[in-house]
């Protein structure tokens, strides 16, 4: 028999979505011996008779101790716990039974592909599709790349199309700016986009204005790509979200993924685009496997530059978020829709050109809007948001006003229970929807 329980996950850096069956846990009859069958590594906790367990590598410890309840803000996982004859314990803490089901089945073709993965499939088949297309960066070569999202490509393509740089910024941006100009395809990415500010004149003065200034005649085929905002940990110096401030710049296209299909197929698109594009990753979201259809694994995926994604329909109040937050405004809208509110959840995908159309259309459906980004709030992309839909027509259609959830305005605190107060949460957003709902 086979029983679904939500988990209580206490790391923060795991998105819920699509991560149904993480952790297998044996329950057996009598000594209820517990037994790992896929160890993730994540801490899932459990508690029998006041007894918590760990997951650890090779198999399940006890803790000794009673079982401490998650921290405020914790995500909710979906686990699989395959259970003996004798049902599951009572009081197992943190897990709630939802209801005794198969597993379910999922659709034929579909795969559960990591960010990683997919962002790792996007590169190799653009370097084999196209040989002006090259990779350069610090470690991305012999190293396999600081996230691991260069593995393999090194040993397959050689030195000449995967190049490890020194830890020079301006100088290897310079180098990828001028390459794209005689006509190469390069990806250049930072370990972080926060060090991104070392180069940001070959970002902005180079690489943004050059079409512009020789009146079409340069195209500058490139694309900067890397970790962008809050890590876990970090401190103010690598935790910015840096989609605001080359958000801000024409000449630019700026695409901010936020699940696998996003990753591949907007860096797919990246690469074959004449422009120089910034992609903001999230190093949080990696790891975090999604639902892939068929389509989306094939070599001619791509997710068109400029258009946002519904990922979820709903009636009574527009969620507009992209990056690592679309999570959470999901997690949020399944919260809400037991309270009788249905939430419209959209994921930007792309920062500039911004997809206002859809988020219009969405509002006139709604007539209710809150906006979500880990960003700082002055001139941030919510605020962007917010002002072209007041100079718009959908402005006519809310029925209260704008609702805007962000970062808190303070460089980033190195201090966890501080570092998770100055990002939105899902109980934030709860409470901006009930606010703009005025419930």
């Amino acid at each position: 028999m086979t029983v679904r329980y939500q988990i209580v996950q206490r790391d923060d850096s795991l998105q819920s979505k699509s991560m149904r069956i993480q952790h297998r846990v044996t329950l057996t009859k009598g000594t209820r011996r517990r037994q790992a069958l896929k160890t993730t590594g994540y801490r899932i906790f459990w508690g029998v008779g006041g007894k918590g367990f760990v997951p650890v590598k090779g198999g399940v410890r006890p803790r000794g101790r009673e079982a401490a309840p998650g921290r405020v803000g914790g995500e909710v996982r979906c686990a699989e716990v395959r259970c003996g004859d004798s049902p599951p314990v009572p009081g197992v803490w943190g897990a709630r039974r939802l209801r005794a089901v198969p597993p379910p089945c999922p659709a034929a073709g579909v795969s559960q592909v990591t960010v990683r993965d997919a962002l790792n499939q996007a590169l190799d088949e653009e370097l084999e599709r196209d040989e002006r297309v090259f990779l350069l960066g610090e470690e991305v070569a012999q190293y396999d790349g600081a996230y691991k999202i260069s593995r393999g490509l090194w040993k397959k393509y050689g030195d000449k199309r995967v190049i490890d740089t020194p830890i020079s910024e301006m100088g290897f941006t310079g180098i990828a700016v001028g390459a794209a100009m005689a006509g190469l395809r390069p990806v250049c990415e930072f370990m972080t986009f926060n060090f991104s500010m070392q180069a940001i004149d070959q970002v902005i003065n180079s690489a943004a204005k050059t079409c512009y200034m020789s009146a079409g005649s340069i195209a500058v085929p490139i694309v900067f790509r890397g970790p962008n905002g809050a890590s876990a940990g970090v401190a103010a110096q690598h935790s910015q979200c840096f989609a605001a401030w080359y958000g801000h710049c024409p000449g630019l296209k700026v695409v901010s993924p936020w699940s696998s299909e996003d990753a591949k197929g907007l860096l797919k698109a990246s690469i074959r685009d004449d422009n120089p594009v910034v992609m903001l990753e999230n190093e949080l979201l990696y790891g975090v496997p999604f639902e892939m259809s068929e389509q989306a694994q094939s070599k001619d995926f791509v997710v068109p530059i400029g258009k946002a994604k519904i990922e979820r329909q709903g009636t009574h109040v527009t969620l507009v978020s992209h990056s690592r937050p679309v999570g959470h405004c999901l997690e949020a809208a399944a919260v809400l829709a037991k309270e009788g509110v249905e939430c419209e959840v959209i994921n930007l995908r792309t920062i500039r050109p911004m997809d206002i159309e859809t988020v219009e259309a969405s509002v006139v459906k709604t007539n209710h809007l809150v906006t979500v980004e880990g960003g700082w709030p002055q001139f941030g992309v919510g605020a962007e948001i917010c002002a072209r839909i007041m100079e718009g027509s959908a402005f006519n259609y809310l029925d209260a006003p704008a609702v805007r959830v962000t970062g808190a305005d303070v460089p980033m605190p190195y201090a966890k229970i501080l570092e998770d107060n100055c990002l939105p949460q899902v109980k934030d957003i709860i409470f901006a929807v009930k606010k703009a709902l005025n419930i």
